[in-house]
């Protein structure tokens, strides 16, 4: 018998595995779905969700609601040359298409969705690191606010006492 076989499974592995059962079910996954299902304490779920998150096993896509990740094989290298008599040679790897203008275009209009849906990720990357860091400035500028309202209160204090 092999280890696995014999070994329980950790409560992670056991919270992992119903995230992705109710995931491909189309479910909504919540801690307390997830404490339904697993038979855990809640504290227990919670502990185990932080780990995974952690981990990247998980993202978190609003408050409470839990998705796995995708796991893809590593990326092939992906290479494009365009040649003289007009058709394309195409890598993935270590397999090659050699494509006519026609096939070439009809590719590229198969591929403008992911071009498109690329350019929306990291739209949205961008506006994300662009609000993290006004809101940055913006609670610099409330701190240095109340600093400063703060010691005008402190003035106005000193001033109306020793007159």
């Amino acid at each position: 018998m092999a280890d696995n076989e014999t070994r329980p499974k950790s409560t992670a592995g056991i919270i992992l595995e119903a995230i992705q059962d109710l995931y491909a079910s189309e479910q909504i996954v919540t801690r307390e779905v997830l404490a339904d299902i697993t038979g855990l304490k809640l504290t227990v779920v919670d502990d185990r969700l932080g780990c995974l998150l952690d981990n990247g096993k998980i993202r978190r896509v609003q408050r409470g609601v839990f998705v796995p990740m995708e796991q893809h094989k590593p990326a092939r290298p992906i290479s494009r040359t365009l040649c003289p008599d007009g058709t394309t040679v195409l890598e993935v790897g270590d397999t090659v298409f050699i494509l006519s203008p026609r096939e070439s275009r009809m590719l590229g209009e198969i591929m403008a969705g992911s071009a498109q849906q690329f350019a929306s990720i990291e739209i949205g990357h961008e506006a994300e690191r662009l609000n993290a860091a006004l809101a940055a400035q913006l609670n610099e500028v409330r701190r240095d606010l109340r600093q400063h309202h703060g010691q005008g209160a402190e003035c106005a204090a000193s001033e109306g006492g020793g007159g």
